[in-house]
This record gives structure tokens, sequence and C-alpha cells, in this order.
């Protein structure tokens, strides 16, 4: 009993550590949607969709991983692009993407273009808190940081951009240009597959160059998405 208080005490705290940037993040981006806030219990739903995300991109991940594997020298760098952009940002992204649009596409309280930004984090916060529960129980407190500043904010950034594009679409689409709304959700999905693709390319090379191609990379990618967030935001138009 005296070890079971001290473990659980550890075990909040890694938590705590894992799930806080999704958390500050989400309130940024809910704080931004200032027409009409989201039903709570929706909200609640896409943070699960963005576990259950996480857990069917692992299997699809693991499935492409082996097959890449036997057609490429897992040495080479054409290996670590494709495995980037092919594996892990197509499969990631699309799994964000398909749930989203199951769960909130049709959803009474997607009425305003800047709703599908705020939908489109939710699941990807919901994928980056699991994913970053996963590593901080594995590796310790010490990735806890650097995902903190650099991979969860990540996956927001990517999310921003597809789901301004989802807004835009649900637009369109009310508009009865059914053809511009698809091109929307296929531009958004592609935009955030690059993203992420070039991400991870630069973070798995782990070259001198490569690393501050990275950085750059980063920084100018969450100076452009802060300027999405206040332009959509005070740019918000009903749908």
């Amino acid at each position: 009993m005296f070890f079971i208080t001290p473990m659980l005490s550890i075990l909040a705290v890694y938590i705590l550590a894992a799930v806080l940037p999704a958390i500050i993040l989400l309130r940024y981006i809910y704080k931004h949607d200032t027409v009409e806030k989201e039903p709570p219990g929706l909200l609640l739903t896409l943070l699960f969709m963005g576990v259950l995300a996480a857990l069917c991109a692992t299997v699809l991940e693991a499935i492409f991983q082996t097959v890449l594997d036997l057609l490429v020298d897992p040495g080479s760098p054409v290996y670590t692009i494709l495995l980037a952009f092919l594996v892990v940002a197509v499969v990631e992204e699309g799994t964000k993407f398909w749930l989203l649009k199951r769960r909130t596409w049709y959803h009474p309280a997607f009425n305003y273009r800047f709703d599908g930004i705020v939908y489109a984090v939710f699941v990807s916060l919901g994928f980056a808190a699991y994913e970053n529960i996963t590593y901080v129980l594995r590796y310790g407190l010490s990735v806890a940081r650097p995902r903190a500043l650099l991979a969860v904010p990540g996956h927001a950034a990517f999310a921003v951009v597809m789901g301004a594009f989802y807004g835009r679409a649900r637009l369109r689409e009310g508009w009865g240009d059914l053809r511009e709304a698809r091109r929307d959700l296929w531009t958004g999905y592609l935009f955030a597959v690059f993203l992420h693709g070039f991400y991870d390319t630069c973070a798995m090379i782990g070259t001198g160059t490569s690393t501050v191609v990275f950085l750059v990379f980063v920084a100018l990618m969450f100076l452009g998405i802060f300027r999405l967030v206040k332009k959509e935001s005070a740019t918000d138009a009903p749908v």
C-alpha cells in the first residue's frame, strides 16, 4: 500500500506532462471560435475519435512499413522519405480525416466555417495526446519537453490546415458547388500530408543540415498557422 501511492503520483505526473500541451492548444483554438461555441459532448467525442485514429494508424503503419521493408532498402534515404510520407503521414492524417468527416460533416453544429478548424484540431490533439502518453510512459519525462514544443503543436498545425479547407468545403457544399467542395477536402488532406511528411523526413534523417531545415520549417509553419487561425477566426462565415 505504501508503494502504490508514490507509483500513482508518478504516473499522474507522467500523464499530466503528456496531455498538458494538448490541453493548452485545445484551449487556444476553442477561444478563437468566437461566433458560436461547439457542443461539449461533440468535442469530447472528437477527442476520443483522435485516440481511435491513433490506434487504427498503429495497425496500418505496421502493415505498410512491413511492405515497404520488402520493397526498399531500409538504410537508404529513399526509404526514409517514403516511410515519412507514404506510411506515417498518409496513414495518420488519413485516419484522422476519415473519422473527422464521418463524425462532423452532417452534424447540425457544423454551421460556421471555423468549426472545421475546431473539429480537426480536437481530433488531431486527441491523437497527439494519446501518442504523447505512450511516448512519455515508454521513454520517461526526458521526451516530454521536446514533444511538447514540437510534436504536439505539429499535429495541431497539420490539423489547422486540414480544418481550414474542411470548413471551406462545407461552405461550398452549402452553395451547391460539390466539385469545389471535393477539391477543398482533398487539398486540405494533401496539405496536411505534405506538412506531416516533410516534418517527419527532416526529423528522421537527423543530419546537421536536416536539423537546421527542420527548425526553420517548424518556425515558419507555426508562425503561418497562428496567422491562419487569427484570420479564419476574424473572417468566420456561416455555412
